[in-house]
């Protein structure tokens, strides 16, 4: 048994030794909840004894946050790494949440939770948020990308359930289905045919574009369109052919359609063309109040709108006035502009002012965003969203991070015996990369990637024959690179606090070394593996260069 020995880094602090179990993962995001699959990128595959994947720390040590009740799949996948997980069925608001955020080091929210500048200012020991949902919006993600905060989502895991709910939704417009079991509740027994339709034969219209960076989409369908021919969009398409309908779509790249889907030239062409306009885009300036009044009225006579992405998308006002005036046969919503932070009976006026305006009207279908709501979906979101805070909290893994440049190598084993990962992010100045690689280049760098998304960018590189002195040596160096601006050949004008991102460096040695997760000490371990430095923007660094250290 080797003795523990202590390489200081940072601020003094007893020596802790980790675990050394290995990664191992039998799950899916496409999967469903019966039975969980493993399909994963990277590392998650499970190995050998002899090819026994290595942590960077402690993972006793890490503090992870789930909020809003995130999917017990989620949580027993984090709980088996080793992390301390803390589980909270509610939301919390900015005040709690600056509580509670402050020593954690990753944090799991929905769409509930607002992850402010304000919050994360405060999240010191803040590495990783994982939003389990698709949208990101409840996240300030350009605050998160200049202090070096990985931010995941899930684009693909509640596809399904939401094309699912908007096919049931047609069929129930078409049919008039909620007016009827409205009135049998009441008593009142009252069969019609009049306005009710079948969609076999109807046509489904899809329109794409690009607004604020994203992909738009709009599809129609018994001349109905899809605005967003993503994930949902697409299987929402596949699924209405499948029911006898045909499919237009409109995009402003030429795209294929699947199936016998045609594009259209312009999203007034959808609209004027579409029974059934159906809306799968993000929340952004662009789409906000992306259906009024005006493209209400280009619609078809007796058509129907279904809205399941963000409720800021359509002008409800000018939806309530256009059925009134019976230009809108029907509509389904699930999204709107403010929604409850619980459940209750909290849909009413003083949320939002039309609400009761809104429940009063004939053929809708009100939902309270329960579009991924599913088993099958929260499950593999569960298992998507937690398998990336896992890669990227012991191996630095970006791969699907939606504000950090995608950068991946495979994990380091115990059959590559004193080797390091460092991890170092930046700003894409110039003059950061030389300097780095001209500290990396006394060692043997085995391989390195690099990439840069706007004004961050991330290395990763992995180096042989490293020892004890020289894992501190390159720290200290990549450490000191934060101090001087004008070193790294970055303009005058720079002001060296804007240009400040934490350093992160993650060095593995097998065998020989690992870390508490903010790096306070390394720790010599006779089976043990890794350590993290410089995490986050907290407890590994001087308290006064959070905020104003230069680039590096």
């Amino acid at each position: 048994m080797v003795a523990p020995q202590e390489i200081p880094i940072g601020r003094n602090a007893p020596p802790r030794t980790v675990s050394t179990s290995s990664f191992s993962l039998s799950t899916s995001p496409v999967a469903t909840f019966h039975s969980l699959k493993q399909s994963f990128p990277g590392s998650l595959t499970t190995r050998p004894a002899t090819s026994k994947q290595l942590k960077p720390y402690a993972t006793e040590d890490i503090k992870v946050l789930l909020l809003e009740n995130i999917n017990q799949t989620g949580q027993d996948l984090l709980a088996r790494e080793g992390y301390q997980v803390e589980f909270l069925k509610t939301a919390l608001s900015e005040d709690q949440l600056i509580e509670k955020i402050r020593d954690v080091h990753a944090i799991g929210i929905r769409s509930k939770t607002k992850l402010t500048a304000r919050v994360l200012a405060e999240a010191k020991n803040l590495i990783v948020v994982g939003c389990f949902c698709i949208g990101t919006n409840q996240v300030d993600l350009e605050y998160a990308s200049k202090h070096g905060i990985a931010v995941f989502n899930s684009p693909f895991s509640n596809s399904r359930s939401v094309a699912e709910l908007v096919i049931a939704e047609i069929i129930s417009l078409a049919r008039q289905l909620g007016d009827r079991s409205n009135e049998m509740h009441k008593g009142i027994w009252n069969k019609v045919s009049n306005n009710c339709w079948e969609i076999r034969g109807k046509t489904l219209g899809k329109a794409a574009g690009v607004m604020g960076g994203y992909r738009i989409f709009i599809v129609a369908i018994f001349f109905t369109g899809i605005v967003g021919y993503g994930h949902i969009g697409s299987q929402l398409s596949v699924l209405a052919e499948a029911m006898g309908m045909s499919v237009i779509y409109y995009d402003v790249m030429n795209l294929m359609g699947l199936g016998t889907a045609r594009q259209v030239p312009t999203l007034d062409a959808l609209l004027e063309a579409s029974d059934f306009v159906t809306l799968h885009v993000p929340e952004s300036g662009e789409t906000k109040n992306m259906i009024r009044a005006p493209q209400l009225e280009q619609m078809k006579k007796g058509s129907y709108l279904i809205n399941a992405s963000r409720g800021t998308v359509v002008d409800i006002p000018a939806l309530i006035n256009a059925m009134r005036a019976g230009k809108i046969a029907g509509a389904a919503l699930d999204v709107y502009p403010k929604e409850p932070g619980g459940n209750g009976d909290y849909f009413v006026n003083n949320l939002n002012p039309w609400a009761e305006d809104l429940r009063s009207l004939k053929n809708i279908i009100l939902t309270p965003h329960i579009g991924g709501s599913t088993e099958e979906a929260q499950s593999a979101i569960g298992v998507e969203v937690g398998a990336a805070l896992a890669r990227y909290l012991n191996e630095g893994n970006t791969f699907g991070a939606v504000n950090l440049p995608e950068v991946n190598l495979r994990s380091l084993t115990l059959d590559e015996p004193n080797h390091v990962r460092v991890i170092y992010i930046h700003h894409n100045v110039p003059g950061v990369l030389r300097k780095v690689n001209e500290i990396l280049s006394d060692h043997n760098v085995d391989k390195q990637m690099t990439d840069s998304r706007g004004d961050v960018a991330y290395l990763m590189a992995d180096i042989s024959d490293m020892n004890l002195t020289n894992i501190k040596d390159v720290y200290e160096k990549l450490e000191n690179l934060s101090f001087t601006a004008a070193h790294l050949g970055t303009p005058a004008a720079v002001d060296a606090a804007a240009a400040a991102v934490p350093v992160q460096i993650v060095a593995f040695v097998v065998g020989e070394v690992r870390a508490r997760p903010l790096l306070e000490e390394v720790v010599v371990v006779e089976a043990g593996f890794g350590v993290r430095v410089g995490v986050g923007i907290g407890d590994g660094h001087d308290a006064s260069r959070g905020e104003d250290e230069s680039e590096g």
